[in-house]
This record gives C-alpha cells, structure tokens and sequence, in this order.
C-alpha cells in the first residue's frame, strides 16, 4: 500500500481536492496537507522568512489525515513530506485544479508549482487539473481509470505528469490524447485595465485575460479544446 500525499492551489475546502483524495484512497494511506486558502498563480513560491502554520482539518473522505496550512501550496509539499509524513512518501498528487494548467500558463500554477517541489524532493508527482466549469462529467468518469494509469508509471528524475480534463459533456468526449507537449500558446491573453489614477502618475491596474482558442496539434492545448483528455509530461528545472 503506497503512502500517498495530496494538496492544491485552490485551498483544502475545495471539492477538488475531497475528490481526488476519495480516488486515492483505494491506493494506500493518504494524507492530504493543503493551504487554508486560494493560493492560485503562486507558481512555485516557498515561505522563507516567517514560520509556516499547520493545523489539522475534518475532511469527509474515510481514513483520510488532513491538515490545513498557512502557506503556499510548495510549502504544504515541504513541510507535508517532512514533517506530517517523516519524509516517506511514495507519490505525490495535486489538485484537482479548478481551471486547466496547461499551455504557457504552466509556469504560473501553482498546482503544478507543489508538482513541480515534488519532483524536486525526489517524489514521483501528477498534477490534475479539470475546466473551470460546473461540468466535470469527464473528470467523474474517467478520474480513477486515469489514475490508475499514470500511478503506474515510474519516476523519472525532472519530469512530473500533467493531466487535464476536458469540460465538455460525457457525450461530447472524443477521447485520451497521451504524450501531448505543452503548448507555447496562452490559454488566456491578459490584457491590464486602469482602475485608478494617481496624482504623482501612478496607476491602479487590475488584470484581464481573454479566452482566445487556437488548436495546436500535438499539444495539451489541442487535445483540450478539441473535448479530450491531455496526459502530458513537463521538464523540472535541470
């Protein structure tokens, strides 16, 4: 039985994150150790110069252990494996992310960041991210059978697996696309609006981003906007 670790970006009371623990839990021991809140966009970002706070959580998942954490989802990877878990740990999951990861937005999720410190302490990680919609049919279908693929697969020192669900209905759902590359185009195109004008010249500005599809073939970007299932790889640093 495989000693598995579990968090995300968007906060230890998000339903993503319940269900993928409910999934793993017919693979081994879980421990789920997530931030207290949303913590999207924070890449890779580690706490350094104040203390990390943890705290344990109910979460409604049978034989599950969960802690809440004031920190960043990298910290909760860190101090989880560390501390919680004494370092032994076989595999680490994280997500499901609300909102896919994939494309050049890769670099600032943070769900893929805790994937990424995983790698970085020597643990096999998968990231899984699903549409940010309140259609998962594809993810609730397909989450355990994904699952049990890509658990299978060795840990390849510098890579982590990627997956993302598509967020059409189960009907529409054309398939598994495996291998796909991430694509160097922008899922979303932001764009900066003027909220507010200073007197000495500064500015307020809020971000903006426009959904602009383009269907790169080969791609995670390609496989999820043509309604399937993108199981990728992606390069840690070194």
């Amino acid at each position: 039985m495989m000693r598995i670790l579990i968090t995300n970006d968007d906060g230890i009371t998000s339903d993503g994150i319940i269900r993928l623990a409910a999934a793993a839990a017919g693979y081994g021991q879980v421990f789920v150790v997530a931030p207290e809140k949303q913590c999207s966009a924070q890449s890779h970002s580690i706490t350094l110069h104040k203390p990390v706070e943890i705290h344990p959580h109910e979460l409604p998942v049978e034989g599950v252990r969960a802690y809440s954490v004031k920190g960043t989802p990298a910290d909760c990877v860190r101090v989880g494996s560390l501390n919680i878990m004494e370092g032994k740990c076989d595999i680490v999951l994280s997500g499901i992310n609300y909102g896919y990861n994939m494309a050049s937005d890769i670099q600032y999720s943070a769900t893929v960041g805790a994937a990424f410190e995983a790698e970085f302490q020597g643990y096999k990680a998968i990231a899984f991210s699903e549409d940010a919609s309140e259609c998962h049919e594809v993810t609730d279908r397909y989450l355990k059978e994904i699952m049990e693929e890509v658990i299978k697969e060795p840990y390849v020192p510098g890579r982590i697996i990627n997956v993302n669900f598509p967020g059409c209905a189960l009907s529409d759902f054309r398939g598994i696309k495996r291998g796909t590359k991430v694509s160097r185009l922008a899922y979303f195109k932001d764009h900066y609006n003027v909220l507010k004008e200073f007197a000495d010249g500064g500015m307020e500005l809020m971000v903006e981003g426009a959904h602009v599809p383009e269907n790169e073939e080969g791609t995670d970007y390609g496989a999820i906007i043509t309604d399937h299932i993108s199981i990728g790889y992606v390069r840690n640093i070194g």
